[in-house]
């Protein structure tokens, strides 16, 4: 079966309901695919001409806009799309002996799927469109969200605000909401991501198959009409762009399944709205930020991070190390953030700051812990990165629990490493230093590998952390010369301690010492035996 339409002849092929149960003549109600060239396909249940429910966009696997829905295990149907000079159609494929399924529009308006097994001979109810509330189109007109998860249906874009404020239920939500601050085209003006969304209805929007996100983000920048951006396609690797133009309706929040949709904000709104992006722009000698090295990094303002720790509660503190202390946050949007809260008695500044930024966004690595952005505003100086729930390694192969004065050790703790584990570990490393030694664009030498710099995720997975002193090589070099030595003691390389030379060998020292911390859960520094006075690499070379 296939519904589309022929574009040399404009024939379409669309499903009508019956007038009743028992009349099959036409109808009021029709459920159609609404192709053209340059649009984006989308479905419309329509009454007459009105319409009075959208699913959709097509986000090259299926159609958005069926949050509850999982696929029957008892029959499976292939859908994909074709669209060539002539027509724009989707195929629906259905290969099965035992069952048969039909999908139909009713007399009363809603689009529904349903299976027959033939050895039951009983049609049984898949889906059943519009479900909810939200699914009646454009309820919150334009500029509004609708969502199911709270008391009021509807409500407004961070960024905006209800037109006409005498519309406070959603029954009279009718005129949407506006800008709290207008457009001007300035070079501020940025992009508000918004997750988990329906994307808007996208007959005021263009589409490009070929762009990917970064380039579809560039396209919307440069032409002050597009109000949005997104990246409708789901599938594995699939890019392509939507550019919005005009006013965005018919949105709603998908906890399960939504997209990402980049909504255009004043830069004096993106300040106070969440995040928005600034470019760091800082001349270093041989550090990761460079004038030809400077990159987009999120911006985060102090109320959201102030926010999402409870205003840097004590209960939320991790922990706190040469930047400062660290919190565990929880943003508006559910997601966990770990920041790191420069300290005014901190050695290190804004120099190790943007170092640290520019340089880890420059990087990606499934062993190197993600930046989600940072903030700066008035005295507060702030990295924002992806939440580690196991902590740092020293955490584990130590047992020191850090809140506990006199220090306390927990043999318990150093228990729950085994050998494979630690194995693991020590492997997820040495494919983060690979990456940045070797495989990155950038070959970076991280300077202060140590335990506490390595994080565990929820599945004890290593990411290294904490570029704040990490310096940056250009193609042609391999080693460089400083008079300001840094890093931790006991992981510094000796030609690094005595002569100041520096280069990925500084790092391959921190790794063979790390690697014996975690085979003999004791720590470098500080490391005694009865009988010599040696630290843990010599004496390990003593015994060897």
């Amino acid at each position: 079966m296939r519904l589309g339409k022929n574009l040399i002849t404009g024939r379409e092929i669309y499903l009508t309901s019956w007038k009743s149960a028992d009349d099959p003549s036409p109808g009021e109600y029709t459920i159609k695919y609404v192709m053209s060239k340059g649009k984006y396909p989308q479905i419309y249940i329509r009454k007459s001409s009105v319409t009075e429910t959208r699913i959709g966009p097509y986000n090259g696997i299926d159609f958005a806009g069926l949050p509850n829905y999982k696929p029957n295990p008892v029959y499976v149907y292939s859908e994909y799309m074709v669209v060539n000079e002539k027509e724009m159609y989707f195929m629906y494929t259905f290969n099965s002996t035992t069952s048969f399924i039909r999908f139909i529009a009713t007399p009363g308006g809603k689009a529904e799927l349903w299976h027959l097994t033939i050895g039951k001979q009983e049609w049984m109810q898949d889906l059943s469109l519009p479900l909810d509330n939200c699914d009646n189109y454009g309820l919150c007109g334009p500029y509004g969200s609708c969502s199911t998860m709270t008391f009021a249906s509807c409500g407004c874009l961070k960024g905006f605000e209800l037109k006409n404020p005498e519309e406070m239920s959603p029954d009279k939500w009718t005129s949407g909401c506006q800008r709290r601050r207008a457009l001007d085209c300035g070079p501020g003006e940025g992009f508000l991501k918004l997750s988990s969304m329906k994307l808007p209805d996208t007959q005021n929007a263009v589409f490009d198959v070929n762009m990917s996100l970064m380039e579809c983000e560039v396209a919307c920048k440069n032409n002050c009409s597009c109000t949005a951006y997104a990246n409708p396609n789901r599938a594995p690797g699939g890019v392509g762009c939507l550019l919005w133009f005009g006013e965005l309706i018919d949105i709603r929040a998908y906890p399960q399944n939504g997209q990402d949709l980049y909504v255009r904000l004043a830069a004096s709104e993106l300040s106070i709205s969440g995040r928005g992006v600034k470019v760091l722009d800082k001349d270093h000698d041989s550090n990761c930020s460079t004038k030809k090295g400077s990159i987009e990094v999120p911006l985060f303002s102090l109320s959201t991070i102030s926010t999402a720790t409870n205003n840097f509660s004590i209960d939320n503190k991790l922990g706190e190390g040469g930047f400062g202390p660290v919190y565990k946050g929880v943003l508006e949007e559910g997601q966990e953030i770990a920041v790191k809260r420069l300290s005014k008695s901190s050695r290190q500044g804004l120099d190790e700051f943007e170092n640290e930024a520019i340089c880890i966004a420059k990087l990606q690595h499934r062993n190197l812990v993600k930046l989600l952005g940072y903030c700066i505003q008035g005295e507060e100086t702030m990295l924002i990165y992806e939440y580690m729930p196991n902590k740092s390694l020293d955490f584990f192969i130590f047992g020191w629990d850090i809140f506990l004065i006199p220090f306390v050790k927990n043999d318990l703790r150093k228990s729950l490493l085994d050998w494979p584990q630690r194995f693991h570990i020590i492997h997820g490393i040495a494919g983060g230093l690979l990456y940045l030694h070797q495989d990155s664009r950038l070959r970076v030498v991280h300077m202060d590998l140590k335990a506490g710099n390595i994080l565990l995720d929820c599945n004890m997975n290593p990411k290294i952390s904490d570029f704040g002193l990490a310096r940056m090589f250009k193609e042609h070099e391999s080693e460089a010369n400083t008079k300001r030595v840094v890093g931790t003691l006991g992981y510094i390389s000796p030609e690094y301690a005595v002569d100041g030379l520096f280069s990925v060998k500084s790092d391959i020292f921190s790794f063979g010492v790390l690697v014996l911390e975690i085979v003999s859960g004791e720590k470098n520094k500080g490391f005694v035996h009865e009988n010599h006075h040696d630290n843990l690499p010599g004496y390990v070379s003593v015994v060897e």
